[in-house]
């Protein structure tokens, strides 16, 4: 496999050629003396000085002033030591960065999830995993479907609970996998004084002539609703449209037309919550994580049992 990485206007790629030999250099910077920054290396003095002498070369500037074993600094290689110190300090922190979030007891799980499981659905699973595993830590996001489906397949996120559930085929395509948890009924939501607030239950086509609230395109939910209308034999009217299921609601409540959503984690005045008997609303809940991760970090593999092992119950 080549891999082409931006070079010089004189062709040298420093990043390449420099990188191996800064260890080299800042230990015989630090000692101002080869042999002692070799014992430290352990590495031959010989080979030090060589790669010492490349490094010099390479750059066209002498960085140190010698006096037989014993070296010092230049200006041009106090200018570098600089340099050289902070490029090997950020590629410590990052090994150490790397390392630790890996660890089984203390590592990160980057985690996405809906913007309607997290009120009281993520807070609770996540308390109760860190009840076993205390010193795991969560980079949560909260976004919809689709978008955190892209960032998990472009490895921005470890897993995500994502609603409807892509098919294999598309799942594939982006080198994912996803698993069924669970899954919701969905309710149609009206303003108290609307026409049908005194039922606890609805078919879908009797709201056919209503203006509907609802999510943007790209939402889990604006797919959902789509499909269930034209199983009812409709297309929804979209009157509004927005990016939270709680706004929905207030647009609701305020008259603006009716939607089709989730529970709400708290009764939000001003609506009716109805039941819808026909078709049958649902959302499936699913989990996706990169397929054929190989090593998958301890912590991530947890928490992945964790939820798998909750399927059908993850909604309380």
């Amino acid at each position: 496999m080549s891999v082409t990485s931006p070079t010089s206007d004189t062709g040298h790629d420093w990043g390449l050629e420099l990188t191996p030999r800064l260890a080299h250099f800042a230990a015989v910077a630090r000692h101002e003396h080869v042999t002692r920054a070799a014992q430290e290396l352990g590495v031959p003095q010989s080979t030090l000085s060589r790669a010492l002498a490349r490094l010099e070369d390479d750059l066209g500037v002498a960085l140190f002033a010698r006096r037989g074993r014993t070296v010092s600094l230049t200006p041009a290689g106090h200018t570098f030591r600089v340099a050289a110190e902070r490029a090997l300090a950020a590629v410590e922190q990052a090994a150490e960065s790397v390392r630790s979030d890996a660890d089984p007891a203390t590592g990160k799980v980057a985690f996405g999830f809906l913007h309607t499981l997290g009120w009281e659905t993520v807070p609770g699973l996540i308390r109760a995993f860190r009840a076993e595993h205390p010193g795991v830590r969560f980079a949560l996001v909260q976004n919809y479907g689709e978008a955190m489906l892209e960032r998990l397949a472009a490895g921005g996120l470890d897993l995500c609970l994502t609603s409807p559930i892509p098919d294999t085929a598309e799942l594939a395509a982006r080198g994912l996998v996803a698993r069924r948890l669970d899954e919701q009924r969905l309710r149609l939501v009206v303003p108290d004084d609307h026409r049908l607030a005194a039922r606890k239950r609805v078919r879908l086509a009797e709201a056919a002539e209503e203006p509907f609230v609802t999510l943007e395109p790209g939402y889990g939910m604006r797919r959902i609703l789509e499909a269930l209308c034209a199983q009812a034999g409709f297309q929804p009217r979209i009157a509004f449209e927005g990016e939270e299921a709680e706004t929905i609601r207030g647009l609701v409540a305020a008259g603006l037309g009716v939607a089709l959503l989730p529970p709400p984690a708290v009764p939000r005045p001003g609506v009716r919550e109805l039941a819808v008997t026909a078709p049958r609303a649902v959302r499936e809940i699913g989990l996706a994580w990169i397929d054929g991760r190989d090593p998958e970090p301890p912590p991530v593999a947890a928490f992945r049992r964790f939820l798998l092992a909750r399927r059908g119950t993850l909604l309380g």
